[in-house]
């Protein structure tokens, strides 16, 4: 969980969501808080920065609709010109903050109740192989699942298209502490590293899958979700260790709701699979929608 001065979702409606990070106050875009009202309107007026789109609202499929951040205090300046951090606990781990020409600041908190998952699927598999667990994640973005898995003593690669990206995850593990734990940090496509994996007979314990509607690998590979998922999930069996303990797939795109990431993940394997809405909670109570998951995990 995020500590309680770290990150809070305040309120969302008309297509925005108001947050704290740390000290900062962020107004930006949020498509599935479309249809809804603000429950507090009269807290938005004090957010620190303001992301505008572009007046053409051109997307980038994979990562969101380009705009521009505009400070609306000293404090929001600040914060662009030098960043900051939040921290989580229970996996501990601290993430820095950078303001994106996306809308996106280097976090999904969304993604926090999988980091807990992460790290207790991690210590409970490592104390029935009596060594760390392998585990490989793919689109790993900013790396919140990879430190969960490396703070319960997991080996974890960690691969991600966009070098830049891959270079904040190292700075994330320096942040946390964990620079000297076994991360191998992969600037590559994910399909072909896994085909490489499988040609290499190198197996995991574990898998973590958070892919984009659509993107583009490190050399120019194009991913599309509905064609490529499928055919990724199905070479996973081949890098999947006889003594696997877990699969979680992550997804934010429409169309990719529980029923069909649990359809996608059961293919050939055996286990047991959990699947649900992911969500944030605002301090009104109130929920806000962010995605999907599936997690298949070994019966043992």
């Amino acid at each position: 969980m995020f500590l309680s001065d770290s990150y809070q979702l305040l309120d969302f409606g008309g297509g925005r969501k108001l947050e704290r990070f740390g000290g900062i106050l962020t107004d930006r875009p949020s498509p599935p808080a479309s249809g809804t009202v603000p429950h507090v309107p009269h807290r938005w007026g004090e957010a620190d920065l303001y992301f505008r789109t572009e007046s053409k609202g051109k997307a980038h499929a994979s990562l969101g609709i380009r705009g521009n951040w505009l400070p609306r205090t000293p404090q929001g300046t600040a914060f662009l010109e030098s960043g900051g951090t939040v921290s989580h606990s229970e996996p501990d781990f601290t993430l820095e903050l950078k303001g994106s020409p996306f809308g996106h600041l280097g976090i999904f908190p969304e993604q926090s109740l999988n980091w807990d998952r992460l790290y207790r699927l991690c210590q409970h598999a490592q104390q029935l192989l009596s060594r760390p667990i392998r585990v490989l994640n793919l689109f790993a973005y900013t790396g919140g699942s990879t430190l969960a898995c490396a703070a319960a003593g997991a080996e974890v690669t960690h691969v991600d298209a966009a070098r830049n990206i891959v270079a904040q995850g190292r700075r994330n593990a320096e942040l946390s502490g964990l620079q000297d734990v076994p991360i191998h940090w992969i600037a590559d496509d994910a399909v072909k590293y896994v085909k490489r994996e499988e040609k290499r007979k190198k197996e995991y314990e574990g898998i973590i899958l958070d892919p984009p509607a659509y993107g583009h690998g490190a050399r120019g590979e194009v991913w599309r979700l509905a064609r490529d998922l499928p055919r990724l999930l199905s070479t996973l069996s081949t890098i999947l260790s006889p003594e696997y303990h877990f699969i979680l797939l992550t997804c934010h795109s429409p169309g990719f709701d529980a029923p069909r990431l649990k359809t996608l993940l059961s293919g050939e394997l055996s286990g047991k699979i959990e699947s649900g809405a992911m969500s944030i909670t605002a301090a009104t109570g109130v929920k806000l929608p962010a995605g999907h998951f599936a997690l298949l995990t070994s019966e043992r």
